[in-house]
């Protein structure tokens, strides 16, 4: 699994991929962490509802992007994750 994750991402080593892994890990355990504590300044839970929800998941979306590349660039690993954002990102453009 990890030489295959290696290939794709065009890694070095097992290590990077093992670290990148942690990265993406992190990232998600701390917007995880970030919700309920935002969402309560926002609204009360009585008050959300689906398209509450729906606006919160489009606009966290930034704030992952920031939070991934923080990791990133504390575990060395800056490069990357600059290029992962960059290719993500260039997926939401249209397409003439």
């Amino acid at each position: 699994m990890f030489e295959k994750l290696k290939n794709r991402w065009d890694l070095k080593s097992g290590w990077q991929v093992f670290v990148v892994l942690i990265v993406f890990a992190c990232t998600g355990f701390t917007v995880l962490f970030l919700k309920e504590p935002v969402l309560s300044l926002i609204a009360a839970k009585e008050e959300r509802n689906w398209i509450f929800t729906t606006v919160y998941y489009i606009l966290i979306l930034p704030v992952y992007f920031i939070i991934l590349l923080f990791y990133g660039f504390l575990l060395g690993q800056s490069k990357f994750f600059i290029g992962f954002v960059k290719k993500t990102l260039s997926r939401f453009k249209r397409k003439k």
